[in-house]
Parts: structure tokens; C-alpha cells; sequence
């Protein structure tokens, strides 16, 4: 275990104790418990857990496979709320969260609404709006989001399928992103806002199988007319698909993106043109980069140059 990676345990684990004093409320697949404060009271519906907890509170999912509705109504999605953080990876008995087995009991987060077909899936499932380092979610599989809708601009119905960040720094950790589709940012779009901020700090999570139209296979960060400074941290890119940036797309226009990019590794990642891994793109007055470090790159393909690539301000094309 690297030291970046074992410090950043122990701030999530300090974190996680700042809760320790507020409630915890479970959420168990199938269950029908109408208190939500035991095992064998658990909800069986995030959403009312979501909807019960403040500040500082807990939520333990047990294994299981969880969607945002069961109306088929495309545009809900499970809200996050600041300050709460969320466990999945539970049999549904334990005491404690270092009980829990996240890869053994896979708590699913699915777009799957609908039919068979992706075509009616989720358009996101994770939102998140202003909320902090304090909200940490940890040991969830998050997949088959399809946002494919048409309105314009940046817009959850089209741009992070999986999760959507505007303003927002949450914790995201030993999460799975997989089988995800949008225009932009298939797994997740960090989105700092007008004159917002979002810092999100991403640590050893999966990012496989997904798929954006445009930009951003897995991950896009955009600071335009804010600032966006993402931490991402012992990931793993596979198979992630995009127009440019299959990995990583950076982007910022009268703003801010600073993107740092530790210990990660990227495998068979595909940009149709440019980075195939990690592409930076600053425009007008926007400042753009990336700082990488220790990174493993394997295989990964783009039309042209290969795996980190840079577009200036005067449109000047760079990177390998």
C-alpha cells in the first residue's frame, strides 16, 4: 500500500468518525421495516433512508441491487444529502462497517428501470449538489446509466450517467463504475458551476466498460467559469470509450481545472481522436491541467498520439 493511499484512508476513516455521534439507518434489499434504525427494521428503498437522514448520520446498504425508481421515470435519481455518507458492501448483521465485505456483498446502484433495452434507463443515478468532504460514499457498484436525453448545455439527462457532481467535493471510494453511457462523462461529470467549486477526491475506485458519445469515457472534470479540482487516486481504467479523453477528459473556459492523478492505471481505454487516457482542453482565459503521477498506461489507443494528450489555447494540439 503506497503512503498517499494509506494517508488518505486515515482522513476518510477520521472523516467517518466525525458521523459516529448521529444515527445510522439501514437499508436492506426486500426488506419492509418502517423505522429503518436496525437490521430488522431496515428500509428496503434508499430513498427513505436518503430522506430520514441529517447531518453527520450513516446509511448501511446490505448487498442487493437498488434503483432510483420503479415508475420508470428516467430523470429520478438518488440524491445525495451533505454531511451524510453511505456504506454499501453489508451481509445485512453486522455491528460495525469493518464487518462488511464490499466485494464479496455487491451493492448495486442500477439504471435498469426499465426493458431490457439500456435505451429506457436511468439518466443518472447519483446527484449531488453542494455537498462536502463530509459526505463520503464507499464500496458501491454503480451501473447501466444511460444519459441520452437531448437538452443542452450541461445537464444530468446528458452528462455524468453514473453520478453528477455540480459543486460538490464528496469522498468516493472502493466504488465499481461500470456499463455507464452519455454524452459526456459516462461515469462520472464533476461540474463546478457558475463561480462554483468542485473538489471531489476519488480513491481506489473501478471505471469499466463505459461509454461517452463525446467526451470523457469515464471521468469528465470541468472547471468552466469555476473551479474544478479533483483528486483521483489509485483507480483502474478499463475498456472505457470517449471521442477524446476515454480515461480522463479536463476541460476549462473562463475557469479553473487542476486535475491530480495518482497511481492509477489505464488499460485498453479508447479515444476516437485524442487521449486515449488523459485529455486537457483550456479555452479563452481557462487554466487546464493535469498533474500525474505514477500512473501505469497499457494498451490504450487514440487516432492521434496516444495516452495524455493537451489542447492550448491558441488550439495548438500537444502530448504524446
Amino acid at each position: 500500500m503506497s503512503k498517499g493511499l494509506l494517508i488518505w484512508i486515515m482522513v476518510i476513516f477520521s472523516l467517518s468518525q466525525l458521523g459516529a455521534a448521529g444515527k445510522i439507518w439501514y437499508v436492506k434489499d426486500g426488506s419492509n421495516g418502517k423505522k429503518g434504525l436496525s437490521w430488522e427494521e431496515a428500509f428496503g428503498d434508499l430513498h427513505q433512508a436518503l430522506k430520514s437522514a441529517k447531518p453527520g448520520d450513516e446509511i448501511w446498504v446490505a448487498a442487493g441491487i437498488y434503483v432510483p425508481t420503479y415508475d420508470g421515470d428516467r430523470t429520478v435519481p438518488f440524491r445525495l444529502v451533505n454531511e451524510v455518507s453511505m456504506f454499501g458492501g453489508f451481509a445485512g448483521h453486522e455491528k460495525a462497517k469493518e464487518e462488511r465485505n464490499f466485494k464479496l456483498n455487491e451493492t448495486i446502484l442500477s439504471g435498469e428501470i426499465g426493458t431490457a433495452s439500456a435505451d429506457d434507463n436511468s439518466y443518472t443515478i447519483i446527484y449531488a449538489e453542494n455537498v462536502s468532504m463530509k459526505t463520503v460514499i464507499d464500496g458501491f457498484v454503480i451501473s447501466d446509466a444511460n444519459a441520452n436525453g437531448t437538452d443542452a448545455g450541461v445537464h444530468p439527462n446528458t452528462c455524468g450517467a453514473a453520478w453528477f457532481n455540480i459543486g460538490s467535493s464528496p469522498f468516493i471510494l472502493n466504488c465499481t463504475f461500470r456499463q455507464n453511457a452519455s454524452r459526456e462523462g459516462a461515469a462520472i461529470y464533476n461540474y463546478a458551476g457558475k463561480n462554483g467549486k468542485s473538489s471531489p477526491r476519488i480513491l481506489a475506485c473501478n471505471f469499466v466498460d463505459n461509454k461517452a458519445d463525446l467526451d470523457g469515457g469515464a471521468i469528465f472534470n470541468n472547471g468552466d467559469n469555476g473551479e474544478c479540482l479533483p483528486r483521483i487516486e489509485s483507480c483502474y481504467f478499463e475498456n472505457n470509450i470517449s471521442t477524446y479523453g476515454a480515461g480522463i477528459m479536463n476541460r476549462a473556459s473562463n475557469g479553473v481545472t487542476k486535475a491530480t492523478v495518482i497511481e492509477c492505471k489505464f488499460v485498453n481505454n479508447k479515444s476516437l481522436v485524442r487521449g486515449s487516457a488523459i485529455y486537457n482542453h483550456r479555452d479563452k482565459s481557462g487554466l487546464c491541467t493535469s498533474m500525474v503521477k505514477d500512473c501505469i498506461f497499457e494498451d490504450n489507443l487514440a487516432s492521434v498520439g496516444k495516452d495524455i494528450s493537451n489542447t492550448l489555447n491558441n488550439g495548438m494540439a500537444g502530448g504524446n
